[in-house]
């Protein structure tokens, strides 16, 4: 397969619209040089694809936003978050949630059904990445990054914007052992056997944190559904991912 020619394309939230020094995008599938399952944005270097093609994708994704520093992390599935300083910005992060106050420097996520949430504090110019599959939501990511936010720079729930990219929808969420994996306040996001509206767990989480209805913003745009645009690994297990990026302009 010939790498792709399509022109790069992003998505942008309403809720970051006024904000016009918060840079974002969530980035689908196009506009890339990787081949094959990973064709032909794929972000991702965890995921079998050559170097040289996801480097190049990184690139342009820079190129595409003007953003001098990208920094993705190693995710792990886990409830990590890191703190990006001036000092630690060259180290390599293991983590799946980073928020900073530095300028210039973009967070990254990828993800292929997980939902990739940004957080931005306008009281405390913060901006902060989640990457939240399943097993984050049951973790409650979400929580552990508001809570790190802060503790080391103030952050008020009341305060947070947050917004969630296309990810697994209801009509593909299914979860067989869902008892076993899911804790009972889950439970009643079913919305028939077997089958979760991880939108709405999700936004029931962040209500749960104080975080005000008007400041979330969910896409609910379902990556399963929509192979054109987005990676999805329930969809074809072998495959790339798309990535959520946000940045402060200095």
């Amino acid at each position: 397969m010939e790498p792709d020619t399509g022109k790069m394309e992003w998505l942008e939230f309403d809720l970051l619209a006024p904000y016009t020094h918060v840079v974002h995008g969530v980035f689908l599938r196009h506009g890339g040089m990787s081949q094959g399952p990973f064709s032909s944005l794929n972000l991702s270097g965890d995921v079998g694809d050559h170097p040289d093609s996801y480097k190049t994708n990184r690139k342009r994704v820079q190129e595409a936003l003007s953003i001098p520093k990208l920094i993705f992390p190693h995710q792990t599935h886990g409830a990590s978050v890191a703190r990006i300083t001036a000092k630690n910005l060259d180290k390599p992060v293991q983590a799946d949630a980073m928020f900073t106050t530095e300028k210039n420097i973009a967070l990254g996520v990828t993800h292929a059904d997980c939902q990739a949430a940004i957080f931005y504090d306008p009281v405390h110019e913060a901006v902060g990445i989640v990457h939240a599959g399943w097993r984050g939501l049951v973790q409650n990511i979400y929580a552990r990054t508001l809570e790190a936010m802060q503790r080391d720079i103030g952050t008020r729930p009341q305060n947070l914007v947050v917004c969630i990219a296309p990810s697994l929808g209801p009509d593909h969420a299914e979860f067989k052992n869902y008892k076993q994996e899911f804790p009972q306040e889950f439970w009643g996001s079913q919305i028939k056997p077997n089958y979760f509206n991880l939108w709405d767990i999700a936004r029931k989480q962040l209500s749960a944190l104080g975080i005000l209805e008007k400041n979330i913003e969910i896409s609910e745009i379902c990556t399963q559904c929509n192979d054109k645009e987005y990676f999805s690994y329930r969809r074809e297990k072998e495959t790339g991912r798309n990535g959520t990026i946000v940045a402060l302009n200095g």
